[in-house]
Formats: C-alpha cells, sequence, structure tokens
C-alpha cells in the first residue's frame, strides 16, 4: 500500500482545520509533521500546543518528524499531544536504541529518519523495533528544496535490504518530491511518501487526487 503524507509545514497556519479536513475529504490518510527545533536544523516550526489542537480537529493519522537534538527529551509529550508515529534522527539521539525503544513502551509506532550523508548501517542493531526507515531527499530544515537524485539509489538499497531480512518495515522518503519525480522513489521501493509544496495551495485536493492517480497505476503494474 502506497500513501501521501502531505506536510503540515506547507500549509496555510491560519487555516489549519481546514486545511487538514480538506486533505482528509480528498482521502489521504496520513498528515506529516515537521517539529524543528533552530538547532539540529535552522528553522523552528511548531510543537505540542498546535499537534494537540490539530488533533483534537483531525482524525487523520499524525506522522510526527523530530528534526531536534536529543529528542528522547519530547517524545512523551508527543504522544500526549496526539501524535501516532514518531520519527527520530539518529544522527540527534545520544542512545538510538534508548529512544526507538521509549517510543515503542509509549505505544506509538517508530520511525527512524536518515539525512542523505548518513549511511543505512547505522540502523543495524534497531531492526526488530522499527516500523518506518524515513529517508530524507533533501539536507533537512526547509521546504521546497529539490530532491537529491543520488539518495535513489540509497532508497533502491534499503528496500533489498528490507527484503533480504524479510522485515515488515516501511520506506517514507521526504524532500523535493513532485508529480514530476514520485514515480522514481516508487520505482526504488518507497511506501510512503511526503509531500509538502506540491500539495497544499490553490489546488491542493486535485494535487492530491493526481498523487493518487499515479499511484494507482503503480500498483497495477505491479500486479502485472
Amino acid at each position: 500500500m502506497i500513501e501521501l503524507l502531505p506536510s503540515i509545514l506547507a500549509a496555510d497556519f491560519t487555516k489549519l482545520g481546514e486545511e487538514l479536513g480538506e486533505i482528509e475529504q480528498a482521502g489521504v490518510r496520513m498528515v506529516h509533521i515537521d517539529v524543528m527545533d533552530g538547532s539540529f536544523v535552522p528553522s523552528i516550526s511548531l510543537g505540542m500546543p498546535v499537534i494537540a489542537s490539530m488533533r483534537k480537529e483531525s482524525k487523520l493519522i499524525f506522522d510526527v518528524h523530530l528534526m531536534v537534538d536529543e529528542p528522547d527529551r519530547y517524545v512523551e509529550d508527543m504522544a500526549k499531544a496526539g501524535a501516532d508515529i514518531i520519527g527520530v534522527h539518529a544522527e540527534a539521539c545520544k542512545h538510538l536504541h534508548r529512544t526507538v525503544t521509549h517510543i515503542k513502551a509509549l505505544g506509538k509506532k517508530v520511525c527512524v529518519v536518515l539525512n542523505p550523508a548518513t549511511p543505512l548501517s547505522v540502523l543495524d542493531y534497531v531492526w526488530p523495533h522499527l516500523d518506518q526507515i524515513l529517508l530524507m531527499t533533501v539536507n533537512p530544515g526547509f521546504g521546497g528544496q529539490t530532491y537529491l537524485p543520488e539518495i535513489t539509489a540509497k532508497i533502491f538499497a534499503l528496500r533489498e535490504k528490507i527484503d533480504q531480512n524479510k522485515e515488515n518495515i516501511l520506506i517514507e522518503v521526504d524532500g523535493g518530491i513532485k508529480l514530476e519525480n514520485v514515480r522514481t522513489v516508487l520505482n526504488s521501493g518507497a511506501n510512503l511518501i511526503v509531500a509538502g509544496s506540491s500539495v497544499f495551495g490553490n489546488q491542493t485536493t486535485e494535487q492530491i487526487k493526481a498523487f493518487q492517480k499515479i499511484f494507482s497505476e503503480y500498483e497495477e503494474n505491479e500486479k502485472c
């Protein structure tokens, strides 16, 4: 199953409830929520109070991506605020194993995020605890960046590794994904597609439908 995760960072923050309602009405099941601390990445974005207010307005699955230093400090608060999936950067964790098991103990799904230059080998001793792996296809911190083509091979390598180990782990990709290049990441083995500026705007519903059409065509071709 391929899922589109609109990134709320690209939404209109003056009408978040309406934006969430529109994407849900268009058939989206999951939304990607970036939390930035101004330290691990240069930008600062929303935090727990905003996520909690969004939770009251939406039944979507909240995929919360913590772009923060020492994310273990925040996972309990994120869980209480309404996160369903909590993603942490391997580069930001002093003790990655401790953090992923902490998230599991809270009853939430675990996602480990890797920056473009981070090797897949950092995941070797946390595989049993992972539900998702997010490969950044841009350097994190800003929306609207251009997809890094060299990460295509990394997605493919991760797909091979998961399949060889017969793991039930989903591959998420985030950064510069558009209608024009989404087939590339699908062909490489990604399941979860994060898209921000290529979804939200004056034709949000139409953009979602266009992504979904590509997903359906891809899945039909895979069956053949």
